[in-house]
């Protein structure tokens, strides 16, 4: 019976911000597909380099990158790259293999 009062309770109380945000975002993903926020991403950083030009993706890439080289060091900018680096060579490595068996059929 608490359990029926806590529902209840919260769904007399208003909705936060986040909240409706979330069942607004996920209400368009059911109607429109995944994709459209792709769709809609790519037409609005379209604008915003029409708008501002590439130098300003170039200032906010160096303003974050100082943020997170002041936050994690150095050092974490060189493990990530040696993780990505691992990364793509397993993934040519697993494509050759793919290759392989073709070309020799």
């Amino acid at each position: 019976m608490a359990a029926d009062k806590d529902k209840d309770d919260a769904a007399k109380r208003e909705m936060s911000v986040r909240e409706a945000g979330k069942k607004g975002g996920d209400t368009v993903r059911d109607r429109y597909g995944s994709t459209f926020y792709e769709d809609i991403g790519r037409k609005g950083g379209k604008a915003t380099r029409d708008r501002h030009g590439v130098e300003f993706y170039e200032s906010i890439g160096q303003k974050g990158g100082k943020v997170v080289k002041e936050k994690y060091g150095s050092d974490f900018y060189e493990e990530i790259g040696h993780k990505g680096g691992q990364k793509v060579k397993k993934l040519i490595a697993e494509a050759k293999k793919k290759i392989e068996p073709e070309n020799n059929g």
